[in-house]
């Protein structure tokens, strides 16, 4: 799974192809659910970069904030048919920045996280947006709609050395637009993010880092510094 991941400035540099060298990124290097994250979707014919709710909330729910579950993950292999995603995949997709993402695997004195990146590259984590509509909101208020996103996920064996059973989908640069774009049905996109993702396995590497990773309220760059 995907369940926490990090932003940084850097990562305007790390993936200059989808968010341009100028993009500004506020960093996080512990990004939990429910937190505003950025997300690239393409919005009449733009590429553009706003910020959603990590924590998917379909556009059927009747309040935002008390819709349970707020998935936020979808699997790979079931994305594009379960009721709850089948809409999003098909027509409202995005890309999530990253430097990289957190697992843990269980020792005998507790959770320890590792730091999963690509040396000298950022993540494009592929993810779907859900709009929801706020009743309450007239119809040219601004903040009517609220956007929400889940992580496509995807089995992580396919990655040497992986640390947990499930990874991030991921996408280079040479499938952005087709990824972003409308002209794909749901197989063409299921092949091109399965020959993506599982191309893009094979550069990632990890580190051990320290245990303060594991509670939320933790932040900063420190976070990074790879054990001895």
């Amino acid at each position: 799974m995907c369940g926490r991941f990090v932003v940084a400035k850097a990562s305007s540099n790390l993936l200059p192809d989808l968010l341009g060298r100028s993009a500004d990124l506020s960093p996080d290097y512990n990004v939990a659910p429910t937190r505003q994250v950025a997300a690239v979707r393409q919005w009449e014919g733009e590429r553009v970069m706003p910020l959603v709710h990590w924590g998917y909330v379909p556009g059927w729910a009747k309040d935002f904030k008390k819709q349970r579950p707020q998935p936020i993950n979808a699997r790979l292999e079931t994305v594009a048919t379960s009721p709850m995603f089948r809409k999003s995949f098909a027509s409202h997709r995005g890309v999530i920045p990253a430097d990289g993402y957190y697992e843990w695997t269980v020792t005998e004195t507790g959770k320890q996280p590792h730091f999963i990146y690509e040396p000298g590259a950022g993540l494009a984590m592929a993810a779907i947006i859900s709009a929801w509509a706020d009743p309450a909101k007239d119809e040219d208020d601004p903040d009517k709609w609220r956007l929400s996103a889940a992580i496509i996920t995807r089995d992580s064996h396919v990655a040497p050395g992986e640390v947990h059973d499930r990874m991030p989908a991921l996408l280079s640069p040479d499938a952005y637009d087709d990824w972003l774009g409308d002209h794909l049905g749901p197989d063409e996109l299921l092949r091109l993010l399965e020959r993506e993702s599982h191309a893009a396995a094979h550069g990632l590497e990890h580190y051990e880092v320290t245990r303060d990773v594991n509670n939320v309220r933790n932040n900063g760059e420190q976070l990074l510094e790879r054990l001895a």
